[in-house]
């Protein structure tokens, strides 16, 4: 038996996934990325929450990879729009926007440079 047809973990099941708007294949990570955060308000409010709690208990450092593996965790099936239900292409613009949003966390994250594929 593959892993692929065992029943799935925690009792979710298969879950229709929503493609992206016609031209998703063309373009770019930003643009896709605007997308996803149009239709799944609530990741940016998931991560600006779970960073507070960070910051308010004296963290020095947030991983946007932690972060985004707790949000699988709890609620990874509830996101529409892509075809990965957080897209790990998303992290660093996450990481820009919690940034702009809250200057004092800045020293929080590590932020490199874009890519623009």
């Amino acid at each position: 038996m593959s892993v692929l047809d065992q029943p799935p973990l925690f009792g979710i099941g298969d879950i229709p996934r929503v493609r992206q708007p016609a031209g998703g294949d063309t373009q770019s990570i930003q643009q896709r990325f605007e997308g996803f955060h149009a239709l799944n308000p609530w990741v940016y409010r998931a991560l600006e929450r779970m960073t507070a709690e960070c910051a308010q208990h004296g963290w020095k450092r947030v991983g946007i990879g932690m972060l985004f593996e707790l949000l699988r965790y709890r609620y990874g099936e509830a996101t529409r729009g892509d075809e990965f239900r957080l897209n790990n292409s998303y992290r660093s613009r996450y990481v820009r926007l919690l940034v702009d949003e809250h200057p004092e966390w800045s020293p929080l994250f590590e932020v490199r440079a874009l890519r623009t594929d």
